[in-house]
């Protein structure tokens, strides 16, 4: 019988206001307020709290300069939060002023640590010890609790570390603490945060945006689903707010129309048309029918050469075969190749935690002579990697892997295989169109969540420089990409040795 999982107890000292440092130091030294922004870091905290599944009890230290407003108020209104007092100055006239604020009584209390001279003249604390906490006052110090600084813990360890320290800690009953201002941000002097990821996975929470990844185009950040080809995405209010809270600007997900056509899309949604190369796969013998009398050829002419084909596991012998072909030439396809130089170790920690990918090896005298990396969706497998060494270029390595893939593929019953875009490399395209690929236009989805969102897709700033360039274009200016590619790898070479091992 599973364990029940023990209480998650929090003590947050709601200190500074706002994400922003200086925003913050502003209101705290000026009285200056502004904005939505007001004490958002918090609000995302207790969001996350009430959505866990564990049992979780939040301790709420506020300060006179962060009483919550009405909004914070309704997300702390249940049995996981309890607001307490986070002294300055003046233990009596805060408690007051915070019982009055926020109709609750108070029955814990910490002291606001400000030691340096700045934080003391902000907070208006003359002399540097902290204030004194008169005899009979009525609540109880929260200081006398063991406690784990979570905030400062991932300042100072990788996440594994401080995951495993923190679930040590919780499973003694001791507190976890943290301030909000470091959720997203780390700290230069004081050393803390960020704290997110680790907090999100003790409470395990926001598993949807387990495989986000966000980047940065004319000060616009684009967040897209890393899992965006093997599950179907379409966008909820809550996940378009977690993403708001993150200061994302547009979220863009594909359209898997095959599978899940999208009804009635939102018309603030901007669109743009992608192409792919997808093979719909009934069966291996339809599939080697339809490929054509030249593309079997090079299937049995593998065969005849001495290539044999199976599945591979993923293990340190197959890591060390891929690591081999990674690092046999520093040019592929015309282009510099950027796994040249990557050490074994790296290769093995990139496919053993892999647990939704199928491999597939061709082997010649017992030799790793390319392989295959499927990576297995919803309804879909997506060929994520196939490569192959350049000494067996005569044999059809890459058709035979192709066509065991296609086998595996069928007698799993998966339907579609999606083998990248199409477009932009003539040669490639030529390969995926002789094995039975075809080009299908699928359309990729902009939503705006912020001001600046809206004013990127009106603008047309979302879209790729290459999605924008007719085909002729493209024939001329892939020659010289490649070309580019080429001298980034040759001045990459000769400014920093190999390092492979």
């Amino acid at each position: 019988m599973q364990m029940e999982k023990p209480l998650i107890t929090l003590r947050i000292d709601v200190d500074y206001p706002y994400p922003s440092r200086l925003r913050s130091f502003l209101y705290t030294g000026v009285g200056i307020r502004t904005s939505k922004e007001y004490l958002k870091n918090s609000k995302i905290v207790a969001r996350m709290i009430n959505e866990s599944p564990r049992k979780v009890k939040a301790y709420w230290f506020f300060t006179p300069k962060t009483v919550p407003d009405k909004e914070l108020l309704a997300l702390l209104n249940n049995k996981r939060h309890e607001v307490a007092l986070h002294v300055v100055n003046d233990p009596y006239g805060e408690l007051k002023n915070l019982e009055n604020l926020t109709g609750q009584r108070i029955r814990h209390y910490t002291i606001h640590g400000t030691e340096r001279l700045f934080g003391r003249l902000m907070w208006r604390r003359w002399r540097r010890r902290a204030p004194r906490i008169p005899e009979g006052f009525p609540l109880q110090s929260f200081h006398q609790f063991p406690t784990l600084g979570l905030d400062s813990l991932c300042h100072t360890t990788s996440l594994d570390q401080a995951l495993r320290k923190a679930e040590d800690h919780i499973r003694k009953g001791d507190v976890v603490y943290f301030h909000p201002i470091w959720l997203f941000q780390r700290g230069k002097l004081n050393h803390r945060g960020p704290f997110y990821e680790a907090f999100k996975r003790i409470l395990s929470v926001d598993s949807e945006l387990d495989y986000l990844t966000i980047i940065k185009k004319f000060s616009i950040r684009i967040a897209r689903d890393q899992m965006e080809y093997e599950r179907n995405i379409v966008p909820t209010a809550g996940l378009l707010q977690k993403l708001e809270d993150r200061r994302i600007d547009l979220f863009t997900f594909l359209e898997r129309s095959w599978c899940c056509k999208i009804q009635n899309p939102e018309k603030s949604w901007a669109k743009a048309d992608e192409d792919f190369a997808l093979l719909n796969l009934n069966s291996y013998d339809e599939w080697l029918k339809n490929i054509g009398k030249k593309t079997r050829n090079m299937v049995r002419k593998a065969e005849k050469s001495g290539i044999r084909t199976s599945l591979a596991e993923p293990n340190g012998k197959l890591a060390e075969g891929i690591w081999k072909i990674y690092n046999e030439t520093p040019i592929r396809q015309e282009r510099g190749f950027p796994h040249y130089g990557i050490s074994l170790q790296q290769v093995t920690r990139d496919i053993l935690p892999r647990q939704n990918c199928t491999y597939v090896g061709a082997y010649f005298q017992d030799e790793l002579a390319g392989f295959i990396q499927l990576v297995n969706g919803d309804n879909i497998a997506i060929i994520s990697q196939i490569l192959s060494m350049q000494k067996h270029l005569d044999k059809a390595v890459n058709n035979a892997l192709l066509a065991k893939a296609i086998e595996v593929c069928a007698g799993k019953g998966v339907k579609w295989i999606m083998y990248g875009g199409m477009g932009n490399h003539p040669s490639l395209d030529n390969f995926k169109q002789s094995n039975g690929f075809t080009r299908i236009q699928l359309t990729r989805y902009y939503v705006p969540i912020t001001r600046k969102g809206k004013v990127a897709t009106k603008l047309g700033l979302h879209k790729e420089v290459k999605d924008r360039l007719p085909q002729p274009m493209k024939h001329i200016f892939i020659p010289i990409h490649n070309w580019l590619s080429r001298i980034r790898m040759k001045i990459r070479l000769h400014s920093k040795p190999k390092t492979v091992v």
